[in-house]
């Protein structure tokens, strides 16, 4: 048993980072740099990592031993990435980053007092260490979330879906607060498929996904459990207020739009709900909304159930 003062995570960046000389300390001041020096050292710790944001971080570091700065902003909405240092000042130096031609995201330095020519002409010179550390990260970080998506519904896959459950199931015991989920399938899916074929059943599986996306929170997930299935994850909601949501999404679903060769289509759901019990597994959760939502369909589909 590992005693609560250690750890046996090994920081495999921050290894690399003292191995090359750069403690990384936050309590020791920085010493001031020349503008060629700091363009070495940059390049020599930014490839040390393909953590955006710890990339970010150590820039943001080490280009204030050249130009004083209060914070540092970036931006990439398409890799859903946002990051803030330090605290936000009135004047501020912003950039559009790009590498090749490859968008990179928005990067503004911020601080109390206006920028120099020449400071803006060392921070431009430094921003170009940053770009290939930064391009990639954002490849790799990429590719990490491509391995979690399904790349047809833009939801998340099943490997996404048992990692986040169960981190989610461990949050909720500590905090004492609720979860729930729910499992809902397209009713009657087969007879699309065999009645207009698979693309136009694709078509089908992507605009309920939209659907049930544009229903929620941005705290909730949606995962596809497996074929026409689907499993939202509702983190800090209890019984009643998932089903509330679970109904929100059918009357949704019901209302679609959904036209298949200039012709409108019905499309409906059946959900089984779950909320998660003291001391409860993620797979009992899981199959108790799964049983639920078995009988949803029994009874007729296009329904809500409440497990037991």
């Amino acid at each position: 048993m590992v005693p609560p003062s250690q750890t046996n995570t090994i920081d495999f960046d921050a290894a690399k980072l003292r191995r090359l000389g750069f403690t990384g300390s936050r309590s020791l001041p920085l010493r001031p740099a020349s503008l060629a020096e700091l363009r070495q050292q940059l390049n020599l710790q930014l490839q040390t990592s393909l953590d955006a944001e710890r990339i970010l971080s150590l820039f943001f570091r080490e280009v204030q031993r050249l130009v004083p700065l209060n914070a540092l902003t970036y931006l990439h909405c398409a890799h859903d990435l946002r990051l803030e240092l330090g605290e936000r000042a009135p004047h501020s130096a912003g950039y559009r980053l790009s590498h090749k031609g490859e968008y990179l995201g928005e990067l503004t330095f911020r601080r109390q007092q206006r920028f120099a020519d020449e400071e803006l002409v060392q921070l431009e010179s430094l921003l170009a260490c940053l770009l290939f550390p930064l391009r990639n990260a954002l490849l790799y970080r990429n590719a990490l979330q491509s391995a979690l998506r399904d790349p047809l519904t833009d939801t998340g896959n099943r490997i996404a879906m048992d990692q986040v459950l169960q981190r989610e199931v461990e949050l909720a015991r500590r905090s004492l607060q609720p979860l729930s989920v729910l499992m809902l399938d397209i009713d009657h899916f087969k007879q699309i498929n065999d009645s207009h074929g698979h693309v136009q059943g694709d078509e089908v599986l992507k605009a309920v996904a939209l659907t049930l996306k544009n229903q929620l929170r941005n705290v909730d997930m949606v995962f596809r459990y497996g074929g026409e299935e689907f499993l939202v994850l509702l983190s800090n909601t209890c019984r009643e207020a998932a089903a509330l949501v679970g109904e929100r999404l059918r009357h949704a679903v019901m209302e679609m739009q959904c036209l298949i060769v200039g012709r409108p289509v019905e499309v409906s759901i059946s959900l089984g709900c779950a909320s998660l019990l003291p001391g409860e597994s993620c797979e009992s959760l899981l199959h108790r909304a799964d049983n639920a939502l078995y009988v949803a369909k029994r009874e007729g589909r296009n329904r809500l159930t409440m497990a037991g």
